[in-house]
């Protein structure tokens, strides 16, 4: 099996240096970008695994590329993990709201940095028997990583559709953040539970236009529901 390839995006070669040698060490393969249009040159030339930007660069922040990625149907699908020393709450908010499917505070540990890799790159990992799953109008196969409503195509990243994938398979049952961040993220991965939230409005929002946005049930003081019956 190939590497997975992760396109590094950081200004600061010593850092970049850094991360690329951990990286290269646990078997992945690693492409390097000092700025966000050697990063859009690189991703035109080869679709990396995962990037891995820095919100803080030269040209454009971090956040806008992340932005202009997850808007590109040719690579919206690709996971982005934002690193920045912005530690504030509503800087991680704004950052996986602009679309991040993670969000690491400099300083991090290689260690932190490679599980959090691994947590992303699983939540979209390829090799699934076929599924499909359906709601009213609302389909979602997981060989082809499709999700229809009706004849339209819903496009989705890759934690949006792990989230949709798990809510279609337990429905009528209340999840806790807590709970949906086991079964979605993993038990082992470092994220805070308002992330749940974050992913919760970023999927109803693809799935407003359909109606199926309804689908998704807020339980006021317990957590998110999928259910096909809507309380009036």
């Amino acid at each position: 099996m190939a590497a997975k390839q992760i396109l590094i995006v950081e200004d600061e070669k010593p850092i970049r240096d850094m991360i690329a040698f951990g990286l290269r060490r646990s078997g992945f393969d690693v492409r390097e970008a000092e700025d966000c249009r050697a990063a859009r040159i690189a991703v035109a030339d080869q679709l990396p695994d995962l990037v891995l930007v820095d919100w803080m660069l030269p040209d454009m922040s971090g956040l806008e590329l992340t932005r202009l990625l997850k808007k590109d149907s040719g690579t919206r699908e690709v996971p982005v993990i934002i690193l920045t020393a912005r530690a504030e709450e509503e800087d991680k908010i704004r950052g996986l709201e602009g679309g991040a499917d993670d969000y690491i505070t400099k300083p991090f540990s290689p260690r932190e940095l490679l599980a959090r890799i691994k947590a992303v790159l699983r939540r979209g990992g390829p090799g699934e028997e076929e599924e499909v799953l359906a709601a009213n109008a609302l389909r979602l196969n997981s060989a082809s990583h499709r999700v229809t409503a009706g004849e339209e195509v819903i496009a989705l990243g890759p934690t949006e559709y792990r989230l949709l994938k798990f809510f279609m398979g337990h429905r009528d049952r209340v999840y806790s953040r807590g709970q949906l961040l086991d079964r979605v993220w993993g038990g082992n991965v470092y994220v805070e539970e308002r992330t749940v939230d974050v992913h919760i409005r970023r999927l109803r929002k693809a799935l407003e236009a359909s109606g199926c946005d309804r689908l998704i049930q807020t339980v006021r003081g317990a957590g998110y529901r999928f259910s096909e019956q809507v309380d009036e």
